[in-house]
Formats: structure tokens, sequence, C-alpha cells
């Protein structure tokens, strides 16, 4: 019997990982380190959750269908923007808006393909995106990126078939942490243009990039929006991971397309997370601010620490956003590792055999570590943990 799309893939990792606390106690003195996800587990700030309970109590239209791309003032908010933060000139046309930026991947990936067409997904991957491929039916092509975790365009130009139709680039990278640089991110975008195919550039946690430039000059290209698909988030910098909120910039012939698939799957973005997230840009930049240097203030810690594990053999292979990406200098895979973590130190992590192929050795010397939850007293706790860890 052939499988089911949703039986094509794994189960999601994170939920997985929850499954391995059944059963398991942690005391007052020892409580669990939860590394696991990269989400905020805090609320928006106030006064966001007051503008946002006013609009649903004032507003008739906070609880009514709207436009399938999104509403027209967060669509020409977000263009603005992102014409500010990437000195570019974008409209609003070229600009929408979906639940969350998992759904923005998967309808642009609606719209570009067919079952049997080819995407090349740099690994160590994000999970969720090879996820929909596998449910999808499109070939996720692997691209390997070695120690540094940088994917490399000439490795990817020979992947590159009559059946591809995009390459995928992370950065801030989910998992590793790293930071693309502007010259590799704009050498993927020539491949693709040569190519004639997409580059998606997903762009979640460009919040919290440790650079004070635009990260790349991908806006700035003649008719860049006929190759560049420009994924974003407003969950991790305005909080706002349960109104689900994201977005997608590219050519409006391909926004129409989308538009398509939006319709029916969500119909429309949520009203209340809309208001929210043209809220949050109107009025919180300088609370984003403070949130992104506290972010690298614990990712400077991290490095800092990291001496401690460096004596015992772990490496730090990328560090950066909300991520740390350890190898670890254990005779076990990570997935086992991971598991005995939660039991023997107080700690849930995901294992890096969740970011990679089942054949590929890599993942099992690798995990990931999400630290953007833990203050730095957390984070000192968390080295004093894996520092004593003897297998």
């Amino acid at each position: 019997m052939k499988l089911t799309r949703t039986a094509a893939t794994f189960a999601p990792p994170v939920m997985e990982a929850s499954r391995w606390l059944q059963g398991v106690s942690f005391t007052v003195d020892r409580p669990l380190i939860n590394v696991s996800q990269a989400a905020p587990v805090d609320p928006p700030p106030l006064a966001l959750r007051q503008a946002m309970a006013e609009f649903a109590l004032r507003d008739n239209s906070a609880h009514l269908y709207g436009p399938v791309l999104g509403n027209d003032d967060l669509r020409a908010e977000l263009a603005s923007q992102i014409s500010v933060h990437y000195a570019s000139d974008i409209s609003k046309n070229q600009v929408a808006i979906t639940s969350g930026c998992n759904q923005a991947f998967s309808a642009v990936i609606s719209a570009i393909s067919n079952q049997g067409d080819e995407v090349i997904l740099p690994t160590p991957w994000y999970f969720n995106h090879k996820m929909w491929l596998d449910m999808a039916g499109v070939g996720a092509v692997t691209l390997a990126t070695g120690d540094s975790l940088l994917p490399n365009p000439d490795k990817a130009r020979e992947l590159i078939t009559e059946k591809t139709r995009a390459i995928v680039l992370v950065t801030p990278n989910n998992p590793g942490g790293v930071e693309y640089p502007a010259d590799l991110v704009m050498d993927f975008f020539e491949l693709a243009r040569s190519a004639g195919i997409h580059l998606l550039v997903d762009e979640t946690y460009r919040d919290f990039d440790s650079r004070s430039v635009p990260p790349h000059d991908l806006f700035q290209q003649p008719s860049w929006d006929n190759t560049l698909v420009h994924l974003y988030s407003f969950s991790k910098a305005y909080r706002l991971t349960g109104h689900r909120v994201g977005a997608v910039a590219s050519a409006p012939a391909l926004l129409s397309e989308i538009e398509k698939f939006l319709d029916t799957i969500a119909i429309c973005p949520s009203q209340i997370g809309q208001f929210a997230a043209l809220w949050g840009m109107q009025n919180l930049s300088r609370w984003v601010s403070e949130e992104r240097n506290e972010i690298l203030d614990r990712r400077a810690l991290i490095l800092q620490q990291m001496p401690r594990l460096s004596a015992k053999e772990w490496r730090l292979l990328g560090l950066g956003a909300y991520f740390a990406y350890l190898e670890h200098p254990f005779d076990l895979s990570s997935d086992i590792l991971a598991k005995r973590l939660v039991v023997e130190a107080g700690v849930l992590l995901l294992p890096g055999t969740m970011f990679m192929p089942v054949d590929d050795p890599d993942g099992k010397r690798q995990l990931r570590i999400a630290f953007a939850n833990l203050d730095k007293e957390g984070i000192s706790r968390l080295f004093d943990r894996f520092e004593a860890l003897s297998f």
C-alpha cells in the first residue's frame, strides 16, 4: 500500500521531544532546562496586549474575514520597513501576509512546484521545511554544509537538474545559528537566476542578526522578484507565536498563485494577529532593539562559557539568533544522548538527527540548543550540567 502524504514524513520533532518528559520528575534544586523550541515563552509586551484587546472589543473587523493576501495597511508597512532595512524600494503589491512563516513556505512550494520536482535544501535543515517537501511529494536534494554550516554555491550548482525548482536558505540559520555572509547569499541569488529557478530566503530571525548593516543586497538587484522569494515571521520579534503571522515578498504574479493556496487553507490571516504585527512595527522598534541586545548578550555569554566544554572536546559549530549548534564528544548517537540528557542532566534539547537525513553521520554528533529563553544564570547552569556529563 502506498504511503499517505503525512506518512511520508517524520513526526514533529518538538512534539516528539516533549514526549521524552513523560514520567520524568525534576526537583526544585535541579529544574528542567528546556532548550528544545525556538519560540518566546513570554507574552507580548503589555502595551501591545492592551492594544490587541481594545481592537478586539471596539472593531468588528477583528472577528471577520479579510483579504486573502493580508490587510493593505500591514502589507504597506512591511514593504516600507523592508525597503528601509535592505536599502531598497519595495511596494505593497510585492508583499503578502500569511498565517505564520511555515504557511508562507508551504504556499510558495505549492505555487512553484509539482509532485516529483526537487528543491535543494542545505543540511542541517529546518525540519518543517523538510516535512512539507515530503508531504508535497517534492524531493529534498540535500546540500551538506560541513563544519562551517555554510552552503557552497558551487556544490549546489552540481545538484541542479531539470527537476530543480528552488534553493532554500535560512539566515540567521535554524538550526545552526550562523549568519550567511552577504556575498554568499548573492552568489546563490546569481546561481538561481542563471538557472531560472527561485531562491527562497527564510529570514525568520533577521531581527536578531548581529550585523548593523543590511544582511544582503538582494532587494537592490534589478527584477529581484523574478528570482527571490523572501520569507519573514512576526512571531519572534513581537512574541506573536500563537497568533500566526508571517509574510512573503516576491513577484505579484507569484503572490497571485500563492493566493489560491492561502484561500483554500486558511482564507485569510488572523485579524488580531495582523493588527498586532502592524501595531508592533509602528510602536515597538525600541523594544525590539532591546530584545535584540539581550539575545546578543546571551550569545556572547555562550562564547565566554564554551572553553569549559572545549576542554572536554565539545565543539561549537554555529552560534547566532536563537541557536547554538554543538558537536558532542560522546560515543553515543545524538538521538540517544538527547533522551538520556532529560533524565541524567535535566536538559531537553533536540538532536542533530532531527535536522539531517537518517544516513548522515554528522547528525549523530550534533545537538541544537535554543537558548533565547534562558537568562544569563540559566545559560551558566546549562553549561554546568554539560560540563559534568560523563558517558
